[in-house]
């Protein structure tokens, strides 16, 4: 017992010494360092003076002492008569003077012979001590940064991180919720690669990449942290924009690095996050010069399906940018499968709510499912947000539970942001805010076709919104119908037609409406081909230069004429929906004044308060709908 509790003092004394002597290198550098200034720079350095100028001094009797070499003849000399100034060294080439002995003893000066050999000294001088310098600072500095004996050793090599089996992560498809189809088809590269012989004997190959596309916040990265912890093999995690370097072509020999480790452990599975950083597009670079983006991207292309083999190795990419990517990358035999990752649907919701509220205490009666039903649109990091921001409140406000009113008031802060309280408005701005969204809340809750108010409030959230008028879906959609975007047109005008209803003056609270209703209204017109006039067709297809932006660059494949023709039925449509919207209000003008005055008195009204106040059943806003598109919830704000 006593010898084993000896040893871990002995490991650490030999840590201690190895500390000590990588900081003995630096003191050692350190002293050759100093020396070599003390003899370059602080040794007193002997002035040359010709031959005939030494004969001159030593005729004067200024020489004190010299030593007659074969080559050199130095010493010191007197600068002056006094004692008290110091010699000065001197050193001169001899030239054979026969007279030249006899004169130094006339004049009583000390003198010696020396043979010359200064080649050796010369060398260690001039070139072994500089190199021997260079030499321990190289490897001082190697070993500090770790280097494989130079500083620059790292660059070339990926900077990929390895999940073994049992070093990964316990991430696993349980935690994974609302995309079913891309855990399936995860699932079977899974499979695979655990079972190999039930695919091969079938001739079946496996996929050479995956590629999961969505939009931000779908989960693509957690599904990927699931795969390392189901698949049971080497799982390697990069970036792409760790692949780009300053250095011309350090990118392209990450990508050889990268591949050459997945190799040795293959079968394994490698997966690049943010992959348009380095997959984006070739010969879109400005100025026609050499991109070091588009050599990375021809290796990797080339190390995914070129000469060389890389059976075993499975490349699993996510990317939010699908659109900029290089076609080569997207054909059969690299990235074979493009999987799509989209936001949940209701029952999705409701699965990624269930994951994220595991670890957060809910009351017992809290209905998740309601909470599912009232966030559509919502990608899985937004839920996981809503529970964040719930849990969150209810610690504030001191609760043991996370109740349903938290629930719902993060998905206020999550769409619109937190409360401003302590912004004072003026009773003027108070009643115009209220009028803007009152007008808003009127004509949804008359028109059929739009969906039903959820909550209007006047209370300021966000950087610039002073109310919202928030409506919600009742379900899921995934296509719209032409009624739909007319009335939601007349809803987000319908703010504006209050203010000039009631006040017979306009405000700047509509400049969010306006943007909303002018991009809404030509969409409708070249993008969905819904215009009577024009016909069923589309304007202004986009195609440009990817580095640029696909808005900075439209291709224009319609004439002038066409050009007008656009922009007044964009108008028409704004305008007469504008007309219908003030027609609805002030046919209703006794009901916009109720609703107005109870939001001001009490700032935030919920549906059904809303629907009692304008005497308007439930059912009204139940009538059949197609799905429409995926639309989170509507919000007319007064900016």
């Amino acid at each position: 017992m006593r010898d084993t509790d000896k040893k871990p003092p002995k490991k650490k004394s030999k840590n201690l010494k190895t500390k000590k002597t990588g900081f003995s290198i630096g003191y050692l550098l350190l002293f050759l360092v100093v020396l070599y200034i003390i003899q370059m720079f602080l040794t007193p350095k002997a002035s040359e003076i010709s031959y005939s100028q030494f004969r001159e001094y030593l005729t004067a009797g200024k020489i004190v002492d010299c030593t007659v070499g074969e080559k050199v003849i130095k010493g010191h000399y007197e600068s002056a008569i006094s004692d008290k100034e110091r010699p000065i060294a001197f050193v001169t080439v001899p030239i054979k003077d026969i007279e030249l002995v006899n004169e130094l003893e006339k004049k009583n000066v000390e003198f010696k012979g020396e043979v010359e050999n200064n080649f050796l000294r010369n060398m260690i001088m001039w070139w072994v001590f500089p190199f021997l310098i260079i030499g321990i600072a190289w490897f001082f500095i190697s070993k500090r940064i770790g280097g494989m004996g130079s500083p620059f050793a790292s660059f070339g090599k990926a900077k990929i991180k390895l999940y073994a089996a049992e070093d990964a992560k316990k991430t696993t498809f349980a935690d994974v919720a609302g995309c079913e189809e891309a855990k399936e088809e995860l699932e079977e590269i899974i499979e695979y690669l655990k079972y190999p012989q039930k695919f091969q004997k079938l001739g079946g190959k496996i996929p050479k990449g995956v590629l999961l596309i969505g939009p931000p916040g779908t989960g693509k990265t957690l599904l990927a942290k699931a795969v390392a912890g189901e698949s049971g093999v080497p799982f390697f995690s990069i970036s792409g924009s760790d692949f780009v370097e300053m250095f011309v072509g350090m990118g392209a020999a990450r990508v050889r690095d990268m591949f050459s480790q997945a190799k040795q452990k293959a079968p394994c599975i490698v997966f690049i996050d943010e992959l348009d950083s380095v997959g984006r597009q070739r010969g879109t670079g400005l100025g026609g010069g050499h991109d070091e983006r588009e050599q990375t991207l021809n290796q990797l292309l080339a190390e995914m399906d070129g000469f060389t083999s890389n059976s075993g190795v499975i490349i699993i990419a996510a990317t939010n940018r699908p659109d900029v990517l290089d076609n080569a990358l997207l054909r059969p035999g690299r990235f074979d499968r493009q999987v799509t990752v989209d936001r949940p649907d209701l029952i999705g919701r409701e699965e990624i709510l269930k994951v994220h509220a595991k670890d957060v205490k809910i009351e017992p009666n809290g209905n998740l499912n309601t909470i599912a039903k009232r966030t559509p649109g919502f990608s899985g990091a937004d839920l996981a947000n809503v529970i964040n921001e719930a849990a969150l409140l209810a610690a504030r406000r001191d609760k043991s539970f996370v109740e349903m009113a938290e629930l719902e008031e993060s998905i206020e802060r999550v769409i619109a942001g937190p409360e401003r309280k302590s912004r004072v408005i003026s009773n003027e701005e108070k009643s115009i805010v209220a009028y803007h969204e009152s007008g808003h809340t009127l004509v949804a809750a008359i028109l059929p076709n739009t969906d039903p108010v959820h909550k209007v409030s006047i209370v300021a959230r966000g950087a610039a919104a002073l109310g919202y008028t928030l409506q919600l879906p009742t379900e899921d959609k995934y296509l719209t119908r032409e009624s739909e975007i007319r009335d939601t047109i007349c809803v987000l005008l319908a703010g504006r037609a209050a203010e000039e209803i009631v006040f017979n003056e306009l405000s700047t609270g509509a400049q969010n409406d306006l943007e909303r209703v002018t991009k809404l209204a030509r969409n409708y017109v070249c993008k969905f081909g819904m215009s009577s006039k024009l016909g069923p067709q589309t304007f202004g297809r986009q195609q440009g230069n990817v580095f640029l932006g696909h808005d900075l660059v439209q291709e224009k494949e319609f004439s002038e004429k066409t050009a007008i023709d656009i922009d007044a039925e964009v108008s028409q449509i704004i305008k007469s929906s504008y007309s219908k919207a003030k027609s609805l209000i002030e046919e209703n003008r006794d009901k916009l004044n109720l609703l107005a005055k109870k939001l001001e008195e009490e700032e935030v009204l919920e549906a059904e308060q809303i629907l009692d106040l304008l005497n308007i059943k439930e059912e009204k806003k139940k009538s059949p709908k197609s799905n429409g598109s995926s639309s989170e919830g509507k919000q007319s704000s007064l900016s």
